[in-house]
């Protein structure tokens, strides 16, 4: 990580909670999740995993299907992972990032290429945030330190989710993050407290259009109320961007409802997971 050596690291608003906060449990619990592929029926392109989609509820939850979409990082050869959500937390500007130069999870640090948020502040202007709430980056975090080496992170909550300014953020991150080897992940659930038919119906056509690599359908179904998916706008960026840098497919490899883990089907949430190849 370029830039000022001096460290700060995030403390976690979550460890204990949404996820174990003991290093060998949570080690334990996500790599049980990422022992679980996808369907067999469901076929992967043979083409460079770009970037994701994942799930971002506590991990009880929805770590089994963020699992089917991490099981193929594995391994991966990436020196920089962009995950970026919505911001669950209301701040005075489109974009926010973190102002540490690293996460903290029981699984040690993570640190944050804080070059690359200079060289984005330059374009699109960007918050940088202390003592953040924020649960929908780190909660991914555990599985990227279970399944890849060493990796910087960029960490960018979005509260603008338009079609113009996400498809803005992915052009611009994709320029950015050229000449990077990189893994792309948009953070988000899909609909939230409906009853479980409504649920599945309104994520079907999410999945649909992502299925179909049309990242501004989904925003303009989530807009008329077709579909629901609480990051639409990081969705959006993250296709745009590994579509300028190469991708093609989009393959969803697992969903479910809340209701599958607690049996309450009168109010779910969805959770689906994709690649990008």
């Amino acid at each position: 990580m370029s830039g000022s050596t001096f460290v700060r690291v995030r403390p976690s608003p979550i460890a204990g909670t949404w996820y174990p906060g003991n290093a060998d449990a949570l080690a334990q619990m996500v790599d049980a999740f990422l022992d679980s592929p996808s369907d067999p029926q469901v076929t992967i392109p043979n083409l460079p995993l770009r970037g994701l989609l994942t799930p971002h509820a506590g991990l009880r939850f929805s770590g089994g299907v963020a699992g089917k979409a991490f099981h193929y990082t594995q391994g991966l050869d990436v020196d920089t992972v962009v995950v970026i959500s919505p911001s669950h937390h209301f701040f005075e500007a489109d974009l926010v990032s973190t102002a540490y130069t690293h996460y903290e999870t029981p699984l040690g640090r993570v640190p944050v290429a804080v070059d690359i948020l200079d060289r984005l502040a330059a374009e699109i202007p960007l918050g940088r945030v202390s003592k953040d709430p924020e649960h929908a980056i780190e909660i991914e975090l555990p599985f990227l330190q279970r399944t890849l080496e060493r990796f910087e992170l960029l960490p960018l909550s979005m509260l603008d989710q338009s079609w113009h300014y996400s498809e803005r953020l992915g052009r611009v991150l994709a320029g950015l993050l050229k000449n990077r080897k990189v893994l792309w992940v948009a953070s988000s659930d899909l609909s939230h407290f409906y009853i479980d038919e409504t649920a599945r119906l309104l994520d079907a056509t999410i999945l649909n259009a992502i299925a179909d690599y049309h990242p501004a359908e989904i925003i303009e179904a989530d807009e008329q109320g077709r579909g629901f998916a609480c990051g639409r706008g990081a969705i959006a960026a993250v296709m745009v961007a590994a579509q300028v840098l190469g991708a093609t497919h989009a393959t969803i490899v697992g969903y479910a409802t809340s209701g599958e883990i607690n049996q309450d089907f009168s109010k779910v949430v969805g959770y689906g997971a994709a690649l990008f190849n």
